[in-house]
């Protein structure tokens, strides 16, 4: 992959497991001093959704397509789904049996429209950009406005 345009930094959080949950996300435009933040609450919900979810709102963001995208997440969920094409063996299979589908086929589409690399991060490292979306989501799950994670609620 060529330069990116843009790093996205994404951490998900849920106190339970499943429970109440939040994203943090963190885009810097390479290059410029350009960042925005971003972070949602959800009342009941998993750590796996709330990191899969961070990534899909990120990719929303981004206002003109297609961009060169590095997406850093300490989760090996996301990051493995893909890279190692676990993720394209679930589509053949229409996620029989598989977690989190609605946000998977959501993935799909966001991804589809930039060219993106995940980059794996060892999380509570002192990593500044993590660290701040571990913030981030764990005071948006801490919240008062917190949304239902919907899906969430219908899978379970």
């Amino acid at each position: 992959m060529t330069k990116a345009d843009v790093h996205v930094y994404t951490d998900g959080a849920a106190s339970g497991n499943p429970g109440p949950g939040g994203y943090g996300i963190v885009m810097e435009w390479v290059g410029t001093p350009y960042k925005k933040e971003f972070a949602q609450g959800f009342t009941h919900t998993t750590n796996n959704r709330m990191e899969l979810l961070a990534v899909i709102e990120a990719l929303r963001k981004l206002k003109k397509a297609p961009l060169k995208v590095v997406v850093f997440t300490d989760s090996k969920y996301v990051v493995d789904a893909v890279e190692k094409k676990w993720l394209q063996s679930w589509v053949k299979t229409n996620f029989k049996n598989k977690k989190n589908p609605d946000l998977w086929k959501e993935f799909l589409k966001v991804y589809a429209q930039h060219e993106v690399k995940l980059q794996w991060i060892k999380g509570h490292n002192n990593h500044p950009q993590n660290e701040r979306c571990d913030a981030l989501a764990v005071a948006a799950s801490r919240s008062k406005d917190l949304y239902i994670d919907t899906g969430f609620v219908k899978s379970s």
